[in-house]
């Protein structure tokens, strides 16, 4: 429950200040293919940097909890 209540907040954290967070998903490294009748898009940098930054959460949430 505590999990659901803090997605609901970070949801709605983005998508007050989204116009803020444009720069995410359009990071050098993140592969975006549009052609006339297909769209292709692979955000690898966008994820790699998710990834640490959640890594680093947990660390921390681990090391002082």
């Amino acid at each position: 429950m505590l999990l659901g209540i803090v997605l609901v907040v970070v949801g709605l954290v983005i998508w007050l200040a989204g116009d803020k967070f444009s720069w995410f998903g359009h990071l050098p490294g993140d592969i975006r293919v549009e052609k006339k009748n297909m769209r292709f898009y692979a955000p690898i940098t966008s994820m790699i940097l998710l990834s640490i930054l959640f890594s680093l959460l947990m660390w921390l949430f681990r090391k002082f909890f």
